[in-house]
């Protein structure tokens, strides 16, 4: 198996939202978009994103209404704190500060509007 690329299906109630979001403060960009439906992606990101109105009928019927329960949405980035700034000036709804575990993972979170967690991640070396 070759993995040309990898995307990320997101089933939200409202696809604009979480699309402007993640343009806005992530630096995606619209690949396509129709109504109840966004295929978003960025040059430097491991991940495209597609977002799918909860309820579509492109989905099976079992699938049309769940909704990912517990789902983070991670990105590794580089000068973490850099980004934290311009998301926290941008009025990004930052829902967990910036911290740092002992196992040496630097991370903060983001929520958009349809309560997807987004987690900004930078290593650091942890202490010995």
């Amino acid at each position: 198996m070759n993995v040309a690329t990898s995307t990320l299906s997101l089933t939200v109630a409202d696809v604009d939202a979480s699309r402007a979001f993640l343009c806005t403060h992530l630096g995606y960009q619209v690949a396509m978009a129709t109504d109840g439906f966004a295929s978003l992606t960025r040059e430097d990101a491991a991940v495209d994103i597609v977002l799918l109105r909860r309820g579509t009928e492109v989905l099976p019927a079992e699938q049309r209404d769940r909704e990912a329960a517990g789902l983070i949405l991670a990105f590794t980035v580089t000068d973490l704190d850099a980004e934290e700034a311009r998301l926290r000036a941008a009025g990004a709804p930052i829902t967990m500060p910036l911290r740092e575990e002992p196992w040496g993972e630097r991370l903060f979170q983001l929520t958009d509007p349809n309560g997807v967690v987004i987690q900004l991640v930078e290593w650091a070396t942890p202490d010995q």
